[in-house]
């Protein structure tokens, strides 16, 4: 749901507006949805969850984004209406700006077509000749690994990109849990992923983290003090308490915010 009302607020379309988050809605009277479009990010950004449309009779788009191997358990296949991928989470080339999206109906996918056109006039064809060179790429390590049945050797890339996650996961747990100054999303302790074909745990591309001291009330500033740069909890229409730090960055990157995120605990612990 990241920057959707922003987005939906700055075109100022006559043919929409936004009407809040889908939790303010869940318990509206029958039919009252019917001319929804309900936006269903799973894995959620930015708590990693997975999620399931919620909203009776309204239409779907569904973002999978983070619904790869490397950040979640892929626990089934996805087959909605409308569904929507990216390769910034998929590679890690933001730049360059190229997602898909699958659709079912012929008349919604024209119609979708029309726009992009319209729009940007489509993709450039030296960001299509990039990403044809980095999907070439992974299919190759792919295949070779199914075929020699490593079951995840080096080259595959969901396999490193799993186990950096999941070792960034784990380090920001044992820096939160020196204190109590933050806590972080509870995610399940273990599922079973399909790709692997075993039962993995939680590697998220952020962390949900909360300041739970009282006087803490805009968590962001708290961090922000401790040279730490977050994502703000209203950004995603909830509360200053909450900000969102992201996993997926340069290891250099990563390892600063965990020494700075450890000074900011161990002081915050040896001044209590």
């Amino acid at each position: 749901m990241d920057l959707l009302w922003q987005q939906t607020e700055y075109f100022d379309s006559i043919l929409s507006e936004w009407r809040g988050v889908t939790s303010e809605w869940v318990n509206a009277s029958k039919g009252s949805t019917n001319n929804f479009i309900e936006f269903v990010t799973s894995p959620n950004n930015p708590d990693g969850v997975l999620k399931k449309a919620l909203l009776n009779g309204s239409l779907t788009i569904n973002d999978h984004a983070y619904y790869w191997p490397h950040f979640t358990a892929i626990s089934e296949p996805v087959d909605e209406d409308v569904m929507l991928f990216t390769t910034s989470k998929l590679t890690g080339h933001a730049g360059s700006r190229f997602g898909w999206a699958l659709i079912k109906d012929e008349n919604v996918y024209n119609r979708t077509l029309r726009y992009v056109e319209l729009n940007t006039e489509g993709t450039s064809r030296d960001t299509q000749l990039r990403m044809l060179k980095l999907y070439k790429v992974i299919l190759i390590i792919t295949t070779q690994r199914i075929l020699a049945k490593l079951g995840g050797g080096k080259g595959d890339i969901f396999t490193f990109g799993y186990k950096t996650m999941r070792k960034r996961w784990i380090k920001l747990n044992q820096v939160v849990s020196l204190s109590k100054l933050f806590s972080l999303q509870k995610l399940p302790t273990s599922q079973y992923c399909n790709y692997f074909n075993t039962t993995r745990h939680p590697s998220p591309a952020y962390g949900w983290l909360k300041c739970e001291m009282e006087e803490d009330e805009d968590c962001d500033a708290v961090l922000r003090a401790g040279g730490i740069s977050g994502r703000s909890g209203t950004i995603y229409s909830d509360d200053k308490k909450h900000v969102r730090v992201s996993l997926i960055k340069s290891q250099d990157d990563f390892d600063q915010l965990i020494t700075k995120l450890t000074a900011l605990v161990t002081q915050t612990k040896t001044t209590a």
